[in-house]
């Protein structure tokens, strides 16, 4: 068989999307960390400020493991990791933190019961909400290649406070684009001061935000993708576009 007649394999286009945000957050100075997709309950829930009765629970459909006394799941977000990474260091952080997360939900072309997820950690003196637009804007005139505007909307996470929708629209120095549609891509907030407690800072000495959007969402805008299903069927016709 001649060399023209061999298929090379490639990176599927999950894997190129997180190494371009791995990129770009690199460049802004954020280290990448890593952590187990099999969780316990307190670093995926309680230490997050979601204690065991919590109604916010009910906002994770979530995979249990076989019971046992560290009440082990599939992870539903890598916030886990945040946490495990300020166990184990001291501040300032800077950190984004990749990875596949589980919730048990019905599947459709937006949703799926696997998924990847990126969420970001900024904690530091002095850190305000304008940093996390700041950052966020850049990340996202880098991705995808436009001048982007971001919107920051209240909302309610219990890890964070206050908590925001983020959302994005394209636009360029003339003013064009402030018709464009705005489009939700993130939550993202404050560090809840308890959860601080919770790893051992003082938050009167330090705060930050947190931040965690889908890759496959990600994904989806920048290449037109229909349906978050085909990303996981095998069809090397999807994969070989990237």
């Amino acid at each position: 068989m001649s060399d023209t007649d061999t298929t090379k394999g490639h990176l599927h286009p999950l894997s190129l999307v997180a190494k371009e945000i791995e990129t770009i957050f690199g460049e802004l100075g954020f280290s990448l960390a890593r952590g187990p997709q099999i969780e316990t309950e307190y670093y995926n829930f309680d230490a997050l400020n979601i204690p065991p009765d919590h109604p916010a629970r009910d906002l994770w459909d979530t995979f249990w493991l076989k019971e046992n006394e560290l009440g082990e799941l599939l992870r539903t977000h890598t916030s886990n990791v945040q946490i495990r990474h300020m166990e184990a260091s001291e501040p300032p952080y800077r950190i984004i933190a990749p990875g596949k997360v589980f919730r048990y939900e019905a599947t459709d072309a937006t949703h799926e019961t696997q998924f990847h997820q990126v969420e970001g950690l900024m904690i530091d003196r002095d850190i305000t909400l304008a940093h996390l637009k700041g950052v966020l804007g850049h990340f996202f005139s880098e991705f995808f290649g436009d001048d982007m505007e971001v919107r920051l909307r209240p909302s309610y996470f219990p890890f964070v406070e206050p908590g925001v929708e983020v959302d994005m629209r394209r636009v360029n120095l003339s003013g064009a684009g402030k018709d464009n549609p705005w489009i939700e891509v993130m939550g993202a907030g404050m560090v809840h001061p308890q959860v601080l407690e919770n790893v051992g800072v003082d938050p009167r000495a330090f705060q930050g935000f947190a931040f965690g959007a889908g890759i496959d969402r990600l994904l989806m805008l920048k290449h037109g993708v229909p349906d978050v299903r085909l990303l996981y069927n095998g069809d090397l016709r999807i994969t070989e576009q990237f």
